[in-house]
């Protein structure tokens, strides 16, 4: 999953350069089209997650890496008009590489330990994109954008090829089979886990408007070079954060560390004087980053039905790409009538309102797990 995340932290900025160096296009049209991809995988990822628990691994993986292979292989050879076109519907294909590591780690994990697995889950997602970013510039920059674009695809390809051939279970052999009766939507989406995805949006709307405030601030004082120190340092205390909420016997809850997330960083932006006390007081605003987003893992995959997993992981994801792509020009639209200051104000105050409503219902009760099917209890799990 470390291998087919990296791809995905890459896709963006190397059709970002592509459009701007190799169509000639604006940033505005390359926004365009990742808006269009961002919004497909939104939609898509609930659909798949859906087909998951329906089809099982196998299918849903060979038809998406299919997909996603041919669009980044053909890109480089379609017109500009033809990207956006096609940007949603790829964008709906992609492999749900996050999702699916999810199901994987609620199958295989003891209850018990979940904690310390999804921890571990969102400190690999740092890690790849710590690397995959540059790497994808690195590679736009000195080789080819059709060799770049075209050895994308055959990367999608490839790690969706090693998951269809792992194979790994989704599915424990004592939760409900496929082709079991599926409970219905208002019985599992209750108010409860619609609140823990408002958070998980409010969360993602933070951590992306703090990175364009981050740039903001060090380009409006001559520090862009510091740019990929600052953004090195914001990741390992996110993965310090998730390693010690998951070494912790017992941690804040998902509600309290969005609240740390969001008004920690409120403040940031009075240190924008230097680059080095920016970083400095990003650090404890990126503490409680992987906590957060490891936490309304666990929040999820406790309160949806086994039979229906893939689905609710899903919407998860869904909620947080919501939450990226709302970010972008709440907080850029803030920072360019006022000032960078301000956008680490908009960043944090804006994920508190999309996670408002979330925060004053964490006190909803979790609905009653389902009955385990008698077939299923006489076989003993």
């Amino acid at each position: 999953m470390f291998l087919a995340r990296l791809p995905m932290t890459m896709n963006g900025v190397l059709m970002t350069l592509y459009i701007v160096t190799g169509l000639g296009r604006g940033y505005g049209a390359a926004g365009l089209v990742g808006a269009g991809v961002t919004l497909g995988m939104a939609l898509g990822a609930p659909l798949m997650g859906r087909c998951f628990d329906r089809y099982g691994l196998r299918p849903v993986v060979a038809v998406c890496g299919l997909g996603t292979t041919a669009f980044w292989v053909a890109a480089p050879h379609l017109p500009y008009a033809a990207l956006a076109a096609v940007a949603l519907p790829a964008g709906m294909l992609s492999v749900p590489a996050g999702s699916l590591a999810r199901q994987v780690l609620a199958t295989q994990v003891p209850a018990e330990s979940l904690r310390a697995a999804y921890s571990l889950d969102t400190i690999s997602i740092e890690a790849t994109f710590m690397i995959g970013p540059a790497a994808g510039i690195a590679a736009i920059t000195s080789l080819s954008p059709t060799w770049t674009l075209s050895a994308l695809g055959v990367l999608f390809g490839g790690t969706a090829f090693l998951i269809w051939l792992f194979d790994p279970p989704i599915r424990d052999t004592g939760e409900p089979a496929a082709d079991s009766a599926r409970p219905k939507l208002r019985t599992w989406l209750t108010w409860r886990l619609m609140s823990t995805l408002l958070i998980a949006g409010g969360a993602l709307f933070v951590l992306v408007g703090t990175e364009l405030a981050t740039l903001a601030t060090l380009r409006a004082h001559g520090d862009i070079g510091m740019t990929g120190l600052v953004i090195a340092v914001m990741c390992v205390a996110s993965i310090i954060g998730g390693v010690i909420h998951g070494a912790v016997r017992r941690s804040l809850p998902q509600g309290v560390l969005m609240l740390l997330l969001a008004l920690l960083v409120v403040p940031v932006g009075l240190a924008g004087q230097s680059w080095w006390l920016l970083m400095l007081v990003l650090i404890p605003t990126n503490l409680v980053c992987a906590p957060t987003l490891a936490a309304t893992t666990e929040t999820v995959s406790r309160i949806a039905p086994p039979r229906v997993r893939g689905e609710a992981m899903g919407l998860q994801d869904a909620s947080t790409r919501l939450g990226l792509a709302l970010g972008s020009p709440v907080v850029g639209f803030a920072i360019d009538h006022s000032s960078p200051a301000w956008g680490f104000a908009a960043a944090g105050i804006g994920g508190l309102v999309i996670a408002a409503a979330g925060l004053l219902h964490r006190r909803t009760p979790s609905p009653a797990p389902e009955p385990v099917p008698a077939m299923a209890a006489a076989g003993g799990g």
